[in-house]
């Protein structure tokens, strides 16, 4: 059994002056949301024996967030094919995991991650989780699946489930969509 935790990047700054999206930071909301989800992973026991990253500016600083709120901090193993990636190309990320790791953190990008979990997550009548997220997978929202695989190598299409769902505004309402208009 595998679970793969697919955490998109905080609510990024887009007024932030830089040359290249890839430099783009995020914003205070941002922050605010990521460290909640970090505080919600502690209270709740979560935990991970690998983390993967877009090496990109909004996820370095989602996950340094995430690991303050979360009270330890977890080394990322950054990859750049999963800056800006396709659902396809993340699902290749996924079939390269070590083995050896059951419990993976993956941070990436939209629309990428969320075609991921539309992906690996079947498409059943009243799944109410993968409805969720085919209508949006905002920022710092986190999908726990579970893939009942030996081997990353097996993922694919239609093998996992979801364990949970999780974004900031079921943690904190003021991160809600109604505030979302920046």
């Amino acid at each position: 059994m595998k679970t793969l935790t697919l955490f998109r990047h905080a609510k990024s700054g887009w007024d932030a002056p830089v040359d290249r999206d890839f430099d783009r930071p995020i914003n205070a909301r941002g922050i605010k949301g990521a460290k909640l989800i970090g505080r919600h992973f502690r209270a709740k026991g979560w935990a991970f024996d690998y983390v993967i990253s877009s090496p990109a500016v909004r996820c370095t600083e989602t996950l340094d967030a995430l690991w303050e709120g979360y009270g330890e901090i977890l080394h990322p193993n950054w990859d750049r094919r999963i800056y800006l990636a396709s659902g396809a190309t993340l699902l290749d990320v996924v079939q390269d995991l070590p083995d050896d790791a059951n419990a993976v953190l993956m941070c990436g990008h939209n629309p990428g991650i969320e075609d991921l979990v539309l992906t690996l997550v079947p498409d059943v009548a009243g799944d109410a989780l993968r409805d969720s997220v085919e209508q949006k997978f905002p920022t710092a929202a986190v999908a726990e699946l579970q893939l009942d695989i030996d081997h990353w190598g097996d993922a694919g299409t239609g093998k996992a489930r979801f364990g949970r769902l999780i974004r900031p505004r079921d943690l904190d309402p003021t991160l809600g969509p109604a505030l979302d208009r920046v």
